[in-house]
């Protein structure tokens, strides 16, 4: 099946912003693309409607005409994790299931599957396991993001490393800038190119004035 798994370093890395980024560039490619968030904790509340932000946006982003539902099964009003919220709401998430929703009509000739986890690789997901088991199950190859500040690569490097554990694909990193403030002199790209065995990608500060692209490259990468 033609697709990524879209996991991060921690929860607020910029995750969705790089989907998008990649699920647009990939419309405008006249790839059909499908968006999954399967689930999404802090969805915000309109009557007795969850509206999952992420979600929403991914498929804006792809131009998905399926239905928000499909693209955002599993859906929690507290911003807590997704298994926290779960046990809040009193359900149940297992991974089979989670994944089994991924893949719900999905064409594996056609289509493009976008998948973006919910907080970090290791972040609990569901009853029998984390982020990373749902990656493991879909067996799709990973794009890691993590914000581009100081001390990141500690945190890339456990990740990649876990990655590599489960026996995934590690397609390429993202290094996301999500703060306008940075440390002068830090090249976080340059010191963890002889440390990882990836396309290392950088996404500048974006802000209403600045939107920027995803790399040309990398998407070539993603369709190989």
């Amino acid at each position: 099946m033609n697709g990524i798994f879209i996991t991060g370093t921690d929860t607020g890395v910029g995750k969705t912003h790089t989907g998008v980024l990649i699920a647009r560039a990939l419309q405008q490619r006249k790839i059909s693309v499908v968006p999954r968030k399967p689930v999404e904790s802090g969805c915000i509340r309109d009557g007795e409607n969850l509206i999952p932000q992420d979600a929403q946006a991914l498929k804006n982003a792809a131009g998905y005409s399926g239905s928000l539902a499909s693209v955002c099964p599993y859906r929690f009003e507290p911003a807590v994790s997704p298994l926290r919220a779960a046990h809040l709401a009193h359900q149940a998430l297992v991974t089979a299931k989670v994944a089994q929703a991924c893949l719900a009509g999905v064409d594996i000739e056609k289509d493009f599957l976008l998948v973006e986890g919910a907080g970090g690789f290791y972040s609990p997901l569901c009853e029998d396991g984390l982020n990373a088991d749902l990656a493991q199950a879909l067996q799709l190859p990973v794009v890691l993001v993590a914000d581009d500040k100081l001390g990141c690569i500690n945190q890339v490097l456990l990740n990649v490393q876990a990655i590599s554990s489960r026996k995934l694909h590690l397609l390429a990193l993202i290094l996301n800038q999500s703060n306008m403030a940075n440390v002068p002199d830090m090249n976080n790209a340059e010191d963890l190119k002889d440390l990882v065995d990836c396309p290392i990608f950088s996404l500048p500060y974006a802000n209403k004035s600045n939107q920027n692209n995803i790399p040309d490259q990398l998407i070539d990468i993603i369709l190989r």
